[in-house]
């Protein structure tokens, strides 16, 4: 399948403001000992979390709240791990398990805002593009990250990492964790989110370009 890119903007930011919502907030103050959140306006919430954090070590801080959004997926032992290496580390970056690094990202950031910069800055990328095709095709997260690829360098960590996957040699079932959000804007523009990590705009060596999408198949 070809499809045509055309690459409109990209752009680096260090907050996604979709990701952190109100209940969260409230949430987070009452694992911080301040029980009243939910009596606060919306827009007082992230000052009195800031302020509650701040009571905290930096390392206990981190282990509350990545035990509030990621108990599920780690255990205690992993999660002081990682509390202790925020600090030093790009963990949003460089863990192991990138399904997690989402999460991670905004955890950080929070704690990067809350601390002003005790924590590693990490940034995400914005980029805004036009995708089409002459046959309708599903705009998913593999087809994005496969039409994308084709425009960055060879040395570009998605171009080494997923070779095979981006040819069609193996599944892609990565592709979820490297592309973090997509929304469509219309007249064939999207608008994806991916991590600086994977992505960012001095990887790209052409803005327009015919990408040949292939897709892995399952030996029967």
């Amino acid at each position: 399948m070809k499809l045509q890119v055309r690459i409109n903007s990209i752009k680096h930011i260090n907050e996604l403001d979709f990701y952190w919502q109100t209940q969260d907030y409230i949430n987070l103050l009452d694992a911080f000992n301040y029980p009243d959140g939910s009596e606060l306006k919306p827009e007082e919430l992230r000052e009195y979390l800031f302020m509650s954090i701040s009571d905290y070590e930096p390392e206990e801080a981190a282990a509350i709240i990545l035990d509030y959004k990621l108990s599920d997926h780690l255990n205690k032992g992993q999660i002081q791990n990682i509390s202790n290496e925020m600090l030093i580390d790009k963990i949003a970056e460089e863990y192991a398990d990138p399904s997690l690094h989402f999460d991670l990202f905004n955890i950080n950031q929070l704690l990067y805002k809350a601390y002003n910069g005790r924590f590693p800055n990490t940034e995400a990328s914005i980029i805004v593009f036009e995708l089409t095709g002459k046959e309708p095709f599903e705009k998913n997260k593999e087809i994005v990250l496969k039409a994308l690829a084709q425009g960055l360098k060879d040395h570009n960590l998605v171009s080494r990492l997923f070779e095979k996957q981006l040819v069609g040699e193996v599944a892609f079932s990565d592709a979820a964790n490297a592309i973090w959000d997509i929304k469509e804007l219309g007249d064939n523009q999207l608008q994806v989110t991916t991590s600086k990590y994977w992505i960012e705009k001095s990887d790209f060596v052409q803005a327009e370009y015919t990408a040949n999408i292939v897709f892995h198949e399952e030996e029967e």
